[in-house]
């Protein structure tokens, strides 16, 4: 494992830091903040950056750097929680105007974990979790899951975040700072204190523990609360559905439990739902317990990583941390939290990691040594899909179907009043245009299906987020010298808003998961479902959408900046997991990286099978090739197209959605209908009308990874 913080750099540090009951909660100096937000921070002390990439990407190199520095082995595959990506560089980009658009090259939260992946030459999938303050926390499940399905034997999983003004200041915006530093449980906290760092762990399979095992993550549990966008259920009902799930699926009871790493912001209303959640869960034999974010501020998206690690670290060490800051312990929460470091044997402990929008995640991390029987998930990636809808230009599935079907175009941007016309205004008002596809995406979904067929998880792709909340948070910023910061607009650029927003509509009070692959963010959500959705009564709804925006987007999406026609738009599925044929299924059976892998399509073609076996299954490709990797795009499927000698119709459908990210979305939704009713129109095959004969239809993701999504009866 390894750690950045503002408690300094390494594990050893770390645990030094915490045996003394340090702090690295100081004034900031990253940047100068404007008179009268002249507030503390959890910054990383005398950082100097010799990397030319943004902080958050060289704090998450610095920390696999540490976690890898005892193997020369490659991790199969990289997650990773973030939620600033390169805002720290962006933002002094946008303040100067910046038009170069290849500055802009890290901006996105994806790029962190590509860029690991890039530098560690890791050829397996990459997923980003953007799930504000439980993203850390959240990749550690996820590969924990992905490693217990089989589909990797190695797997480098953390959280990474950089302070920026977008946080910084809209945190304050909220009024959540505590001018004099966070105090976590305390009768007189005022509130949390914003941190940065990063924490990575190299996770490994095995039926039994290696000699050199640190620590073993038994388990995790995933919950939303459907309440609110940022307050956190009164009752911590959120927190405690994620508590019990935890517990359950490391098959442990909670008196086995001798260690609770709180999430403990300092807030008022965090610190006393979680409270309330921990006496529902231990009634009146509640273990130690303590949150660091006093210590070390709190690092958003790193934060369930980096304690993480401190409970890993705690069973080694036989360490209890303090609950630095803390002197008074409120009595409304009747805790009794260790206000000194305590030197006591922990064999299992777990860590509660609680976000933005009610996305909580709790993970159990015990002594390897110990003995637990755990009764395991039955991961399964294919899923019977239930209803399905898009978004694009034209309209919705069944405008742009009947576009199709006349030959005519999809590509645009549907106007916001079409975006909102089945949405009440009390679910729209103060929401701009992504947050509304969310929703549009996730009604039309939900009258597809049947009423009893409701969702109880989300799982949202985006490749750039909210870009219109975001531009205007930074815009008033910065037209005001740095005086003004709009809360609304904070709270709604976070990426797993619209996820959020889509939860409370549906009360779905499962894993809430939002992914930023890019191009291939679609690909990632249903992966996501894939590995958090283990029985086959839950029901999903996968998403995938993005805004056009005519500043941002041109400035981040090489593939936008080129075509001649903004689009927008998504698509989604809601589906239900399946152990056999039944009904019109979907499955991601392939997601490699094809940075460092010279034998990619090779790989593909061996997962697909035999020519023969392609010809049969398949009725025709979807291949999505975005518009600024189209050469080695073209490559890509022509080597497919003749490896597997197919002759079927091969579809490029950003053709007909136009040019944006998560376009796979609204493609596998075509594709969906397009089997069902067992016709390709001619429109998109370039001739007559053909029929499918029964078959399924392949969808590709083309260029910098190579995906592979099927759709089939």
């Amino acid at each position: 494992m390894g750690i950045i913080s503002s408690l300094g750099q390494g594990v050893g540090r770390h645990v030094d830091s915490l045996k003394k009951n340090c702090s690295g909660i100081e004034p900031l100096t990253l940047f100068s903040p404007s008179p009268g937000n002249l507030l503390p921070a959890g910054e990383i002390p005398n950082f100097k950056q010799t990397l030319n990439v943004p902080r958050t990407h060289e704090f998450a190199f610095l920390a696999a750097q540490e976690a890898l520095s005892a193997t020369h082995a490659v991790p199969d595959a990289i997650i990773l929680g973030t939620t600033t990506g390169g805002m720290p560089s962006t933002e002094a980009l946008l303040k100067r105007d910046e038009k170069d658009t290849d500055q802009y090259e890290y901006h996105s939260t994806s790029s962190v974990a590509e860029f690991l992946a890039g530098v560690l030459r890791c050829s397996g999938l990459v997923l980003t979790v953007t799930t504000a303050c439980s993203s850390g926390a959240v990749a550690i499940k996820l590969a924990y899951e992905l490693l217990s399905a089989g589909k990797a034997n190695r797997v480098l999983a953390g959280g990474a975040d950089a302070l920026c003004r977008l946080t910084y200041y809209g945190f304050n915006s909220l009024q959540l700072i505590d001018p004099s530093g966070a105090h976590p449980l305390d009768r007189d906290r005022n509130g949390m204190t914003v941190g940065e760092g990063s924490a990575m762990l190299l996770l490994e399979a095995g039926e039994s523990s290696p000699n050199n095992a640190i620590a073993e993550i038994l388990g995790g549990g995933l919950s939303c609360d459907a309440y609110h966008p940022t307050a956190p259920h009164p009752e911590g009902k959120g927190a405690l559905a994620a508590m019990k799930k935890a517990l359950e699926d490391a098959g442990i009871i909670p008196a086995d439990i001798e260690y609770i790493n709180l999430h403990g912001t300092g807030t008022k209303d965090n610190d006393l739902a979680e409270a309330k959640a921990i006496h529902s869960v231990f009634g009146n034999n509640i273990p130690p317990l303590s949150s660091v974010k006093g210590a070390t501020g709190h690092s958003l998206g790193a934060s369930g990583a980096i304690e993480s690690i401190i409970c890993a670290a705690a069973i080694r060490e036989g360490l209890i941390p303090a609950n630095t800051g803390c002197v008074n312990p409120d009595p409304e929460l009747n805790l009794k939290p260790a206000l000194t470091p305590l030197e006591q044997k922990v064999a299992v402990a777990l860590s509660n990691s609680f976000g933005f929008g009610g996305n909580n995640a709790c993970l159990v991390v015990a002594d390897p040594r110990s003995k637990h029987e755990r009764q395991k998930c039955g991961v399964s990636f294919e899923f019977e899909v239930l209803g399905c809808a898009c978004v694009t230009g034209a309209g919705d599935l069944v405008q742009t179907l009947k576009n199709l079907n006349q030959g005519k175009t999809c590509n645009g941007t549907l106007p916001l009043v079409d975006i909102s016309r089945k949405l009440s205004i009390r679910e729209v008002r103060r929401l701009k245009r992504l947050p509304r596809l969310a929703l549009a995406l996730a009604t039309e979904a939900s009258e597809s299906a049947r009423p009893s067929q409701a969702p109880s998880s989300i799982f949202f792709g985006t490749s750039w987020g909210p870009l219109s909340e975001t531009y205007h948070f930074l815009t008033k910023l910065y037209e005001s010298n740095e005086q003004f910061a709009s809360p609304t607009e904070f709270v709604g650029s976070v990426h797993n808003a619209p996820a959020g927003q889509v939860a409370m509509m549906l009360n779905a009070t499962g894993p809430n998961i939002t992914t930023t692959g890019g191009d291939y963010s679609f690909e990632q959500a249903l992966l996501a479902a894939s590995l958090a959705v283990c029985d086959s009564d839950d029901i999903a709804l996968v998403m995938g959408a993005d805004e056009h925006h005519q500043v941002l987007s041109p400035l981040f999406d090489n593939s936008v900046r080129i075509s001649s026609n903004p689009s927008d738009g998504g698509g989604a599925l809601i589906i239900r997991k399946t152990e056999k044929a039944s009904g019109l299924r979907i499955a991601l059976i392939f997601f490699k990286n094809n940075s460092n892998n010279p034998s990619i399509v090779q790989s593909l073609l061996h997962t697909l099978g035999e020519s023969d076996e392609i010809r049969s299954k398949y009725g025709a490709v979807f291949a999505g090739m975005p518009a600024g990797e189209r050469a080695i795009c073209e490559k890509q499927v022509r080597e497919i197209i003749s490896v597997a000698d197919f002759n079927g119709p091969v579809i490029d459908f950003r053709k007909f959605t136009g040019e944006f990210g998560s376009a796979t979305a609204a493609a596998a939704a075509l594709a969906v209908r397009l089997v069902q009713s067992g016709k390709i129109p001619g429109y998109l095959s370039g001739g007559a009308e053909s029929s499918l004969n029964g078959k399924g239809i392949l969808l590709l993701g083309l260029g910098r990874f190579l995906t592979a999504i099927e759709v089939l009866t």
